[in-house]
């Protein structure tokens, strides 16, 4: 569960009373702690996910970012980041599939772009669609073996888990690119 974003809602409430709020009410309700995690990104957020949920959904992520999450977390929480991918050996190709679904909405939230900036980015990373260095490091590219090479970083900073969200040219079909790279995570 997430809160939203103040940029697309009216109804926007502080994230972080909000989020406390409806874990009381789940808690009122008897719903199972192991049943909910949260999308968690920043400190905060991310120390609640480990006090009263099974564990954190980061989305939009890099594998510095796991690695301080798990450090928040501590050992026994789930840590599930998320990590776009595109299997293309030509990084200008890749980047012109990936920078579009990340500079829109990613890059125009305030939430993402806090975070970003947090983990160290410059604003000029974040601005104009965003920098080459950044759509890099926020969305995998290369051929299945780079990208799976990539995906255990997270894995290797502490993630139990790394979802893969395939990014196609035109939104090909992702179930070749999905299918590639299942065999050369298997084969790591």
């Amino acid at each position: 569960m997430g809160i939203g974003h103040p940029e697309a809602t009216s109804d926007y409430r502080r994230p972080y009373a909000t989020i406390v709020d409806y874990l009381d009410a789940l808690d009122a309700a008897e719903v199972p702690v192991a049943g909910r995690a949260l999308a968690a990104l920043g400190p905060k957020v991310l120390a609640l996910s480990a006090e009263r949920t099974a564990g954190a959904h980061p989305y939009l992520t890099t594998p510095e970012h796991t690695r301080e999450a798990r450090a928040l977390l501590g050992d026994g929480v789930l840590l599930a980041p998320e990590h776009k991918v595109v299997l293309d050996t030509d990084a200008e190709r890749a980047r012109a599939v990936g920078r579009p679904v990340v500079a829109k909405p990613y890059l125009g939230l305030r939430n993402y772009t806090s975070n970003l900036l947090r983990l160290g980015w410059a604003a000029d990373d974040i601005a104009d669609g965003g920098s080459d260095r950044l759509i890099d490091a926020l969305v995998a590219h290369g051929d299945a073996a780079a990208v799976a090479a990539r995906l255990a970083e997270h894995v290797d900073a502490g993630a139990d888990h790394v979802c893969a969200q395939v990014l196609t040219e035109g939104f090909r079909d992702p179930l070749p690119a999905l299918r590639e790279l299942a065999e050369a995570l298997r084969l790591r």
